[in-house]
């Protein structure tokens, strides 16, 4: 196993192009398909809840795209570990709300009726872009990022907010906004006429107004001055025409707001913008994983091989389960730890119905794409692989329409998967061949293990028969656990040991009604 925390050596010297992809500013990720295992893994679920709010972004793509280069995993988790500062973090979220504000300001530029209030909402975008600009650049230059991807960005900021082309944007919008702001008219409005001249120092009698309804005013509500207000957005057609009059007047400050608007139509730089977009990975998933962490959860930087099989895991769980559990304040989210040695494989999980198979399935599954993520894992400690592939062999409901039976399904659809599967993928099986008799079950289970043990892939197989985990080395047999004071309770744990012979008589016993659970609320007390 390689510990991904080391930074490189001449990271001052690398440019900055992407903060979720190394040295690879062309690496654009856009229309990724979502995986085939994702349903199954409930990844859609987890990936829905890290994105929820972030439309705007296109997330999506990012999260099915898993990472096969260790270098790329390692530069994401040093990002993560940097944004665990809250000074960065707080820093990056302003940033990231900045730019917020620039977009909204842009698409009112792009709805506005009237010709100079959308010139002012272009100065606003741009006037707001610049602070914003500069703010992240102070801050990255007052505190201390080591990732290679936040320092090369911090030298980035550093000189292109030093380049000619930002620091004629900075002085042009300044410029115009001042002068717009020292313009001062005078408004006539008699009846239904409104005049506009210019200010000739007349008196202020804003102060006077203010005064003689001042004995009308709430304690608690402050006086403010009076002005007539030209604010984008609030400008209706009687505003707009005194504002085309006041233009009328200052001719020569309306004139270089024109030019302004001509000579920075497109002033967005296009690094910042990538980075505005791709930083939204990192906050997301930092977002939904505070929301699981404030309720006891714990999430950990996983030791990731490209070589190594050899994989386990500390209090790991289920991010969906989890998410989901704590939405509806549910019973508390059950950790569960696992291990493979490096001559073995393949996990086959045997144990009671409803007793945390399934979820423990898909909890391995989500822990190895969301390491070749490059994100925290759920869990307190984890050693995984890099998978080429995660390929998933689920129960489905037998479908009116399809001619073939279920078996024949399930059975094709085992084939497509073992055909494809090589030493690197991953298959997550759950209750497969359940549809058949015991007797074929078992020895169709047999069949395809055995194959999946000759291709060297990882594997865990949710199963009812125990015979299955006792298939030679490379299976490791793990049990779901009950309450020892009452069989019928599940714990939802699982633990390393031999299959006990009562997964099949537990299901036997509930398909026929028998099982303890049933019987107890049959039979009279």
């Amino acid at each position: 196993m390689v510990a991904l925390d080391a930074r490189p050596a001449d990271v001052d010297a690398i440019p900055f192009g992407s903060i979720l992809f190394p040295r690879a500013p062309g690496a654009i990720v856009e229309d990724v398909a979502e995986p085939d295992c994702f349903s199954d893994l409930r990844l859609d679920q987890v990936v829905a809840a890290i994105v929820g709010g972030r439309d705007e972004y296109h997330l999506e793509p990012f999260f099915r795209t898993p990472l096969r280069d260790l270098t790329a995993i390692a530069y994401r988790h040093d990002v993560f570990r940097d944004l665990e500062d809250p000074p960065l973090l707080a820093a990056v979220r302003a940033f990231a709300a900045g730019m917020r504000t620039v977009r909204h300001r842009l698409s009112r530029q792009a709805s506005g009726h009237y010709r100079h209030e959308i010139e002012r909402w272009h100065l606003n975008a741009v006037e707001t872009y610049c602070e914003t600009i500069v703010g992240l650049a102070s801050a990255l230059d007052d505190l201390q990022a080591r990732s290679e991807g936040l320092a090369a960005l911090r030298r980035y900021l550093a000189s292109y907010r030093q380049s000619p082309p930002f620091l004629e944007l900075l002085a042009d919008a300044r410029r115009v906004r001042a002068d717009l702001d020292a313009i001062r008219f005078r408004l006539i409005v008699g009846g239904t006429r409104v005049r506009v001249s210019r200010y000739e120092d007349e008196p202020d009698y804003s102060e006077e107004v203010l005064a003689t309804f001042d004995k009308f005013r709430q304690a608690d509500t402050p006086a403010e001055p009076m002005w007539f207000d030209f604010s984008p957005g609030w400008m209706n057609h009687v505003e707009a025409a005194v504002l085309e009059r006041v233009a009328l007047l200052h001719p020569d400050v309306f004139a270089e707001l024109d030019r302004f608007v001509d000579r920075h139509d497109h002033f967005l730089d296009d690094t910042v913008t990538r980075f505005d977009r791709e930083i939204q990975f990192y906050l997301g998933y930092i977002d939904h994983m505070h929301r699981l962490t404030g309720r006891g959860l714990r999430f950990c930087y996983p030791r990731v091989s490209a070589t190594s099989k050899a994989i386990r895991g500390r209090e790991v769980f289920d991010l969906a389960l989890a998410a989901r559990r704590l939405a509806d304040q549910a019973e508390p989210v059950v950790t569960n730890d696992f291990r493979l040695e490096p001559h073995q494989r393949v996990i086959v999980v045997t144990g009671p119905n409803q007793g945390g198979k399934t979820t423990f399935a898909r909890t391995i599954g989500q822990l190895h794409h969301l390491a070749a993520l490059g994100v925290p894992v759920p869990g307190t400690e984890a050693d995984l692989s890099i998978t080429d592939r995660i390929f998933t062999h689920f129960d489905r409901e037998e479908s009116l329409s399809d001619l073939a039976g279920k078996l024949e399904d399930e059975l094709r659809r085992i084939r497509g998967i073992l055909e494809a599967t090589t030493p690197a993928s991953l298959l997550i099986m759950n209750e497969s061949f359940s549809s058949t008799t015991v007797r074929d079950a078992l020895a169709i289970g047999e069949r395809v293990l055995r194959q999946v043990i000759g291709l060297d892939c990882l594997c865990v197989a949710v199963t009812f028969l125990d015979e299955l985990s006792r298939l030679g080395p490379t299976v490791v047999s793990m049990v779901s656990e009950v309450d020892s004071a009452d069989p019928a309770v599940r714990t939802f744990k699982l633990s390393a040991r031999p299959a006990d012979g009562l997964a099949y008589a537990q299901a036997i016993a509930d398909k026929h009604r028998l099982g303890y659970r049933t019987l107890k609320t049959r039979l009279p007390r």
